[in-house]
């Protein structure tokens, strides 16, 4: 594998799919589980920012390897390029987006 290879996971976690870009993926050294490293995120400096993504990024801000039961992984492909991390509601398919809050507005 070269340092070009880049993954799309998609896994379920906690009632939704994540879809993370990887480095690498392999069988774990832990039975019945997938092992993946060097999570890759976008570039962060323009004046939009996404929501998801900045979640995801904060989550997994100090991972190393992620071992992913293999039960919960749903989909690994190998991809030419990078596209948006999400969060997605399993039984709709929807990103996942924290409505901004308003001042004095109940919930």
């Amino acid at each position: 594998m070269s340092e070009k290879t880049l993954y799309k996971i998609v896994f379920l976690n906690h009632g939704k799919i994540y879809e993370l870009f990887a480095r690498r993926v392999g069988s774990s050294a832990l039975w019945g589980f997938t092992e993946v490293a060097d999570l890759v995120f976008g570039i962060s400096e323009g004046l939009v920012v996404d929501p998801t993504e900045e979640r995801l990024r904060a989550e997994f801000a100090d991972t190393k390897v992620l071992h992913l039961p293999m039960q919960s992984v749903l989909r690994v492909e190998e991809v030419a390029r990078q596209g948006q991390s999400a969060i997605r509601d399993a039984a709709s398919g929807d990103k996942v987006v924290t409505p901004f809050p308003i001042p004095g507005k109940p919930r």
